[in-house]
């Protein structure tokens, strides 16, 4: 399939589904598997970027359009949404882009509505740059701008400052690096990294986790090196730095409550006993897949099980629990840029609710002396600093306390780990690690 029309089909079921754009475009890349891996690339870059600068997009559409763009057809408003990212955002000539992507749409069945889509994209194709809100407001310059819903730009330029802020929201729209995690129970990080080099990837260490690998663009993940012998497993240098941080000891026995999709429980499982747990019994099918691809099955056992209701005590006891809570996920928009669109102010008052059942029913089960590795993918303090604050100040038999990693500096801030995007490359992540003193 043409990649233009294969990227139509695709934003258009994600707009009709609220599914995930990663779900979705691999599940379509499976299904129709373009004979040239480059078609793949282009579909994937189409994807993805049409998705970061989707408010962009639309305010320059909508300049031309004569109907709103909520009453328009799934592929027709796909297709125009990327031919206007082609002709703002890539090196494609205007007039191929235009040309391409009706071309396009008719192959994915719409050819009535190609005069439509043609005479905006020629419009937009002779602007001399996208148009853009005026600067003097701030927050909705930069909302446009950077394609972020102008609540969140408010909050970040609030808690950062503007700098950062917009460090931030570039951040979100660059094409993330794919970050690998060696299996340390069968390599070494430094042995892996050997290996790759020598079969021709142009690898890195990671800036920080000492088990992190950064790798260059490699088209389908499952042919790079090591992936089949279960050597590696994907996983962002900011997830792989939760588990470094966390410093369970060896011989410790680990309850992951929010398992799901598995990295986090597959790390601790390389030196610890695991059991993983997940609301939904079938995101467990995947943990199984990866435990199994990784050789970690008699290190691992996998349950469905609500995190806010007591543990069976057939479990047995654990010595260290991991709660990666249910979040705004507002860390990580570089890799899910449609969630950026889907997210509300409210979400975070009302997931920070949960999470605290979360804790207060997890804090329960760990014996004195025991560790909580508390995680979230977000940057918002009420998920995080704060809410990890309230707990401690509700429960004075918990402490936070960091651990010590010589020769390791992790981007703490207090005793808390914390990472933001920007040009560290990072996602963003907050981790508390807590001590049950009795």
């Amino acid at each position: 399939m043409n990649p233009r029309a294969l990227a139509i089909l695709v934003l258009a079921r994600v707009r009709a589904t609220d599914a995930y754009l990663n779900v979705v475009l691999d599940t379509m890349l499976s299904e129709s598997p373009p004979k040239d891996p480059r078609d793949a690339g282009l579909a994937t870059e189409l994807a993805y970027g049409t998705t970061r600068r989707q408010l962009a997009l639309d305010y320059a559409i909508t300049r031309f359009a004569d109907r709103k763009l909520e009453a328009m057809e799934d592929r027709v408003l796909a297709a125009l949404r990327i031919g206007a990212y082609q002709i703002f955002h890539t090196r494609v000539p205007a007039r191929a882009a235009v040309a391409e992507t009706v071309q396009a749409l008719k192959e994915v069945g719409l050819a009535r509505a190609a005069g439509f889509t043609n005479a905006i994209l020629r419009k937009l194709a002779d602007l001399p740059a996208p148009p853009l809100p005026s600067p003097t407001d701030v927050a909705h310059h930069l909302s446009v701008r950077e394609s972020h819903p102008q609540w969140l730009v408010e909050r970040w330029l609030r808690q950062f400052g503007r700098e950062r802020a917009e460090s931030m929201l570039v951040a979100d729209n660059q094409s993330p690096p794919v970050v690998i995690r060696a299996n340390t129970s069968k390599v070494t990080r430094d042995a892996l990294l050997t290996q790759l080099q020598e079969v021709g990837v142009d690898a890195k260490a990671a800036t920080i986790s000492p088990v992190g690998i950064i790798l260059p663009p490699v088209g389908r993940i499952e042919d790079v090196y090591g992936y089949s012998e279960g050597l590696w497993q994907v996983q962002d240098e900011a997830a792989q730095l939760v588990g470094v941080y966390g410093a369970i000891p060896d011989n410790a026995r680990v309850l992951d409550v929010c398992a799901a999709p598995g990295g986090k429980s597959c790390h601790q499982a390389q030196s610890h006993d695991v059991v993983a747990v997940d609301l939904h019994a079938h995101k467990l099918r995947k943990i199984e897949s990866e435990v199994k691809r990784l050789g970690l099955t008699s290190r691992l056992k996998a349950y469905a099980h609500d995190a806010t209701e007591p543990f069976p005590e057939a479990w047995g006891e654990f010595h260290a629990m991991l709660v990666d809570a249910p979040c705004s996920g507002l860390g990580t928009l570089r890799r899910h840029p449609e969630l950026r669109y889907r997210r509300k102010e409210e979400d975070v008052s009302r997931l920070a609710t949960l999470q605290r059942r979360i804790l207060e029913n997890c804090q329960e089960a760990v014996p004195a002396g025991g560790l909580l590795v508390y995680a979230v993918c977000t940057l918002e303090p009420q998920e995080g600093q704060d809410q990890v604050e309230m707990f401690l100040r509700s429960h004075p038999e918990w402490t936070a306390e960091p651990p010590v990693l010589p020769g390791l500096k992790l981007p703490l801030t207090q005793a808390y780990l914390r990472t933001l995007p920007g040009p560290e490359g990072f996602d963003g992540f907050f981790a508390a690690r807590l001590r049950k003193m009795y």
